[in-house]
Order: C-alpha cells, then sequence, then structure tokens
C-alpha cells in the first residue's frame, strides 16, 4: 500500500473498559479500520492518565478496575481518515479524538511512498 508523505493522523482516547456491542471499542475500532483498509492502526495502553472528568485511570496492581488509558492511533491520507470519521463518531460513547497533519517516513527496500 503506497502511502504520500503527507498525511493525517487520527489520535483515540478511551479508558480501557469502553465497549461497542460487547467487545472492547479499541479493538472495533482497529478492526473496522482494518474493513475499510486504513493504511495502519496501532493500541497503546498508557499506564495512567485522566480526562475532562478528572478521573484518574491507572494500571496499578491494586486496582480492579480494566479501565486503564488507551491511546489508538490510525494514519492514512487526510481523506480516508476524515471519511472514517463518520464511523467512529457512531462507535463512540465518549472519549477525545485528535487529528494532525503528519509526514509519514517509510524505511525498507520494498516501502514505497505514493507520488507526492
Amino acid at each position: 500500500m503506497a502511502l504520500p508523505r503527507d498525511a493525517m493522523l487520527l489520535r483515540v482516547f478511551i479508558g480501557g473498559d469502553a465497549r461497542f456491542h460487547h467487545r472492547p471499542l479499541y479493538e472495533a475500532i482497529v478492526l473496522k479500520a482494518r474493513e475499510v483498509h486504513l493504511a495502519g492502526a496501532t493500541v497503546l495502553r498508557g499506564p495512567m492518565g485522566f480526562g475532562q472528568s478528572a478521573r484518574l485511570h491507572t494500571t496499578k496492581i491494586l486496582r480492579l478496575s480494566e479501565d486503564f488509558p488507551l491511546v489508538i492511533e490510525i494514519v492514512d491520507t487526510e481523506d480516508k481518515i476524515k471519511g472514517f470519521l463518520p464511523i467512529l463518531d457512531s462507535m463512540m460513547p465518549g472519549g477525545l479524538v485528535t487529528l494532525e497533519k503528519v509526514q509519514v517516513l517509510l524505511y525498507g527496500e520494498d516501502v514505497k511512498h505514493a507520488p507526492a
């Protein structure tokens, strides 16, 4: 898959206990991104964080909650990311989403950028 040097990064901040149709929300988002052929997605688990509610989310051993902070990063062209937003809107019960323009640098012999 050719990805242009100028692309867009979609970042989704959610709690680990968020669900979509009886499945973890992070899993549902990544699978949907793959289904619609976005270039790539990664889920990052944070050891600690808080959001608008100021409720602290942590992965400390003594906590029984699974509500650790998660960040899902998805990269592709601006058009494809913006086309994914209505799908994401229908999946999100709450959370924070950010968009930023990024430059993609790919490494490896078989990696090619799309024409700029």
